[in-house]
Formats: structure tokens, sequence, C-alpha cells
């Protein structure tokens, strides 16, 4: 991988050009493996780095078209990954009634790793998918993932005990959701730039109309065709996302890379990108959010229960996830417009502002005793969950730039992965020993804030890099044109 090709389908293609020449083949040969050599060469003098800023500077996404039709398909995939996923809750009553024993203490520990480690899946194998996105492109990636979650789906449906699905549905299921949905971040960047934060936040919408509508239809669904043959008409979801994939067709210039044998494999030091870690504000950033995701899948997998020992069986919690899936939909449209005119890396501001938020709320939620309250709180939980998911994305652009975005995406998510799958099993493990989930809300709600709060740096910290750049550069002009003065004035340089 170059620095002038993270985001582009089939990068790593030799060239191929027709000569007339009398030369003989062997020396033909010889030229181009001269010809391979010095490329090298420019490659290792630096000369790459500006080729591929110019193509950069060159290349102009256009806002529209063909973009708007992968904006679709994009906001399909990020419906029916995060749709299901943060329906679980709904599974997790089911799977409690299906495979669970009144006997057995760590219940709803063991149910909730399903889920927990379905979520956290997704996210850990997205440094993986960074590098088979920028190897094989968004458009082999995202189908062929779509087709593993489909597989893993529908193994699930099969499956007679809760032992297999930490395999199926927990690993295979959510591998295949991670490689089909990474690439349609990706390939936004190829048709959209001023709309970007605008396009970010209707495709980020697409898990929220899922959340508001999936867990009415799996009620229903598990009411009258049970688990296995719910999870069979979610496979549907999985192959509309396969189809959904064929439609990210790159825009970005390829950069063409030759070894002297003329394999088209690229180096290894191509592949994994280490100039994103260079940027002290996307080291900050790589850190900070992670650490204040300990407790934000935690209300997904719980709040269902939560609710059915607070307020009885007979209360209507699926209106709760209706609730976060409307105002995360409407965050997300809105944040996402907002976020392109919040200039540079101040977009940081408006994920802090979420993490405080989300926080709060997350201790709020075992305070309050009338229903009314807690469709409150998950109102504005759900407004602040979209905001820190819209500008995910542009915040990855600011800080890395488009070319280096694809891994910068990857390698933070898959950071975000421990966190994601740790916490509700640990809410879980708190329930079945103090017999409430209060206590489980209360410290579910202290590490966004926390995180949040180690954001608040990264502004000035990129602030202090522009100004040490644009001094540096200073510096060079006055050197330059000092030098060109003092040739100007040599006598000797005059015939």
């Amino acid at each position: 991988m170059t620095e002038g090709n993270n985001m582009t389908d089939n990068a790593y293609v030799t060239t191929k050009g027709t000569t007339i020449s009398t030369v003989p083949a062997e020396e033909d040969e010889k030229k181009a493996e001269d010809s391979c050599l010095s490329e090298e060469e420019k490659k290792e003098n630096g000369d790459s780095k500006l080729v591929s800023q110019t193509a950069e500077k060159e290349f102009e996404p256009p806002d529209g078209g063909w973009g708007w039709v992968v904006m679709l398909a994009a906001m399909w995939c990020n419906g029916s990954v995060f749709g299901i996923q943060n329906a679980f809750g709904i599974l997790f009553l089911s799977l409690l009634k299906e495979f669970g024993s009144e006997n057995d203490d760590d219940l709803r520990f063991k149910t909730a790793w399903v889920g927990s480690l379905s979520m956290g899946m997704i996210f850990f194998c997205s440094p993986i998918v960074s590098i088979f996105t920028d190897l094989l492109g968004c458009r082999m990636t995202a189908v062929g993932g779509a087709a593993v979650g489909l597989v893993g789906l529908l193994a699930s449906s099969f499956v007679t005990s809760l032992g297999p699905l930490y395999f199926t549905y927990g690993i295979v299921f959510a591998c295949g959701c991670s490689f089909a949905y990474q690439p349609s971040l990706v390939i936004l960047g190829h048709y959209f730039k001023k709309r970007l934060g605008l396009v970010n936040g209707i495709v980020t919408a697409g898990s929220s109309i899922f959340t508001i509508t999936l867990p009415f239809l799996l009620s229903r669904l598990l009411e009258n065709v049970g688990l296995q043959n719910t999870m069979r008409v979610l496979s549907i979801f999985m192959f509309i996302l396969m189809l959904a994939g064929f439609t990210y067709k790159p825009l970005l210039p390829t950069t063409t890379i030759s070894s002297k044998s003329g394999r088209r494999c690229p180096p290894m030091s191509k592949i994994f990108n280490v100039n994103i870690w260079k940027s002290l504000g996307y080291r900050i950033w790589a850190f900070g959010i992670p650490a204040a995701l300990y407790g934000y899948f935690v209300p997904y997998v719980h709040l269902m229960k939560h609710v059915e020992e607070q307020f009885g069986k007979d209360a209507n919690k699926e209106v709760l996830l209706m609730c976060i899936g409307i105002t995360s939909a409407v965050g997300r449209l809105i944040f996402g417009r907002v976020a392109d005119y919040v200039p540079g890396v101040n977009k940081v501001y408006l994920q802090v502002a979420s993490f405080l938020v989300i926080g709060l709320m997350s201790m709020m939620i075992p305070l309050c005793k009338i229903f009314g309250g807690l469709i409150a709180v998950c109102l504005l939980m759900g407004l602040f969950d979209g905001c820190f998911i819209c500008i995910m994305a542009p915040i990855a652009f600011e800080l890395v730039g488009s070319q280096d975005v694809s891994q910068a995406i990857g390698f933070l998510l898959g950071m975000m992965s421990v966190p994601m799958t740790v916490g509700p099993p640990i809410a879980g493990f708190l329930r079945d020993r103090l017999g409430s989930y209060e206590v489980a809300f209360y410290l579910a709600g202290i590490p966004p804030i926390i995180g949040g709060a180690m954001l608040c740096v990264i502004p000035w910290v990129e602030a202090k890099r522009k100004r040490r750049e644009k001094d540096a550069e200073a510096d060079a002009k006055a050197l330059n044109y000092s030098k060109t003065n003092s040739e100007s004035l040599d006598p000797e340089s005059v015939i």
C-alpha cells in the first residue's frame, strides 16, 4: 500500500506498455528491470509521496451522480449490520428462554457473551479488513463479507444450544459484517467531499431506521415463527447486503507498484501503513474513544431485561429502542450537517459533548422510576449517539488525510473491540451477583465521561502541529530566498 492509494480497488497492478523498438528482447527486459529499479529508488527518496499528493490534489469527487446509489447501498449496510446488533436485546430475551436454565446463576453473563462477542468481533476484525480493502478494493471486500455473514446467520438458525452460537453468531456472522461494513465508509470518500458530513449522517442513519423497526419485527417473528426461523428471515437482509456491495465502484486514481520480478504482491511495508501513527492527534483519538466505550453497548443488551424487572413483563419495552433509533437518526442527520461547517479537527468537540451526555444518561437509567422518564433518557441518549457515530469518518479524514483513512478507521475500530466486547458481560455478571442492574448502569456511565475528557486535547495538539509546520515552511522559504540573493550578487557568477 502506498500513501497515494489507500482506498482504491485493485490498486496493485503492474503497468504494461507497448513500444516499437529494434532492440532485442533481452535488452528490453534489462531496460524494464532498470526502470523498475529507478522507480523504487525514487520512491525511497520520497518522490512517490509527492506524486501521490499531486494525484490526490488533481482528483475531485463528483459529490453526486452514481454516488447517491452508493450512499443508499452503504445506508443499507449500516442498517442491516448495526440494526441487528442493536436489536440484540430482543434476541437476548428469547435466548434466555430458549437455552437458559433457572438453576444457572451465570445465565445472563453467558448469554450476554453472544451479543457482545458479535459486536466486538465487528470492530476487532477492522484492521484486517482495512488491509483487504486496500489490496482487493471496496467492492470485493464488501461482497465477500456479506456472503460470510449470510452463512454465519443461517448456521445460527440451526444450532440447538448456546455454545455453538458463540462461533456461528459471535464470530462467523460478526466477521462477515465487519468485512461488509468498513468498505461502506471508505467508498464514500470516492464520491463525496463537500457533502461528506451530510452523506455520512444519512448513511449512518440507516442503522437508526433499522433500530426503530427491527424490535417490533423481531418481537412478532419470535412470537409467531420462533427463534430459528427469525434468524433465517434476518439472513435475507444479508443477501440484499451482498447485492448492494456490487455498487461500490472505485473512483480514486490507482498507483502502480512494480517489482523486479514483476509480481503484483506489494512489499510488506506498503501493506501496513505506519504513517497514521505519526500523528499525535490520531494517537490520542485512537486511544480516547475506546476508553469511552466500555459502557456504550450495555444499554442495548440489558435495557430490555432491566425494564422487565423494573416495570413488569407487560411493559412496552420495544418503545425504548424505537426512541433511541428515532433520535439517533435525527442526530446523525443534524450533526452530520453541522460537522460540515465546523472547521478542521474542532469536530472532535462534538464527540466530546456526545460522550458526556451518553455517560450521564447511562447513570440516569436506574434512577428513572417512571416509564416516561426512561423514555426521555433514551431520547437524549439516541440523539448524541447519532452525533458520535456520524462524525467518526470526517474526523479521521481531518487527522490523517483521505489517502490514509482506510487503515486509520480500521485500527480505531479494532481498538474499540475490547471495550465493546467486555462491557455487557461485566454488566450481566454484576446483575447475577447483586440482583439488579443499578450498579451496572452507574458504572457504564463513567468511561464515556473520562474518554470524552481525553479527546479535548486533540484540537490543541493539531493546532500546535500546524503552527510548527507553518514555521518550518516559512524558514525554508527564507533560506531559499537568501541563497538566491547571494548567488545573484556573486561577481563570479556574471560572465
